[in-house]
């Protein structure tokens, strides 16, 4: 396993971005529909396709996830991949209409620096057209794709992944965009909130403080107590190989999304539109009671790695004050 999403088969992801922009979208394609739901837990969300993925409704199965910067602009990303999945003759048939169903969800990264004067029309259905094309099994880290123009409270922020299996060999993979209003890391570091899940050292191997000291716990946000505006979002996939209804992948987003608390703090504040997808290919049955149970807490651990992952690989921006990227102050 290589610790990424992709390491769900028939699953692949593409990242398209631009530095001038400071801001970019990054693709997650199925190679056949996946069963889909969504767990919505931020202030201040923006998604695509949100009311079809409700457990009321008739579509099940999905085509493709966008994640996007840009805030409600960067949904146009979604119709990027689905312009790209179209020309592949994928999508829902409706007798003799084909209609690719691309879910989605944005950040806001507008205020990161980049030079976000596009004019008419914004650039984000090119770039996620462009990522729709550039998806594969292998991607990067970090600041890239809708990582890029991540912040957070302290450092700068950027996308993540990681992967784990359940003691029945069930897969599930974890990709996350990390933009918070809250910080990543335990007062101004070098430890992450995520640390007690953490595997080989995948992002320092510093581990948890001796100790935690009032200033740690202290609240550290964007903008500090004037933060208004909803300048922030934690996006996240979830992946799995099990064969689950859409009540159930609805569950697995509620236990999975637990994996943010473990990882940002504060976290799903009203000034955040955490939002977390979850999608099961269908490949291995799985007990729809403890075995579930399993699943949703492993994929909350690879949620949290993922994030800790994103800033841990993140790189800083080339503007004037920029934050810091993590191994600037201790790379």
């Amino acid at each position: 396993m290589k610790n990424l999403l992709t390491d769900i088969a028939g699953v692949k992801v593409g990242h398209a971005d631009d530095p001038k922009l400071a801001s970019g979208v990054t693709a997650v394609v199925f190679d056949q529909p996946a069963v889909a739901a969504m767990d919505v837990r931020g202030g201040a969300p923006g998604t695509r396709e949100g009311a079809l993925l409700d457990l009321a409704n008739s579509v099940e199965r999905i085509d493709a996830i966008t994640l996007s910067g840009g805030s409600a602009f960067g949904l146009e990303a979604g119709g990027g991949v689905q312009a790209w999945l179209a020309e592949q003759g994928r999508g829902y048939v409706v007798r003799g209409a084909v209609i690719p169903i691309v879910a989605g969800a944005i950040c806001f990264d507008l205020l990161n620096g980049g030079d976000k004067k596009w004019g008419r029309f914004s650039p984000y259905r090119d770039l996620g057209y462009a990522a729709a094309v550039a998806a594969g099994e292998s991607f990067a880290l970090g600041s890239a794709g809708a990582g890029l123009g991540a912040t957070t409270a302290n450092f700068k922020g950027g996308l993540g992944s990681a992967s784990a299996m359940t003691q029945a060999g069930v897969r599930v993979g974890a990709i996350a965009v990390v933009n918070a209003v809250g910080s990543v890391t335990v007062g101004n570091g070098p430890w992450f909130w995520a640390a007690p899940f953490e595997i080989d050292g995948e992002y320092g191997g510093r581990g948890l403080p001796p100790s935690f000291t009032p200033d740690m716990l202290a609240m550290r946000i964007k903008g500090a107590a004037a933060a208004t505006a909803a300048e922030n979002t934690t996006l996240a996939v979830v992946v799995t190989d099990a064969a689950l209804t859409k009540p159930q992948a609805k569950r697995l987003a509620m236990i999975a999304q637990t994996g943010f608390a473990r990882a940002i703090y504060p976290v799903h504040a009203p000034t955040d539109g955490d939002v977390l997808f979850a999608a099961a290919t269908g490949e291995k049955p799985v007990d729809p009671l403890a075995g579930l149970t399993e699943l949703g807490m492993v994929a909350a651990n690879a949620v949290s790695r993922a994030i800790a992952r994103g800033v841990y690989n993140a790189t800083a921006l080339s503007f004037p004050d920029a934050l810091p990227a993590w191994k600037d102050r201790f790379g």
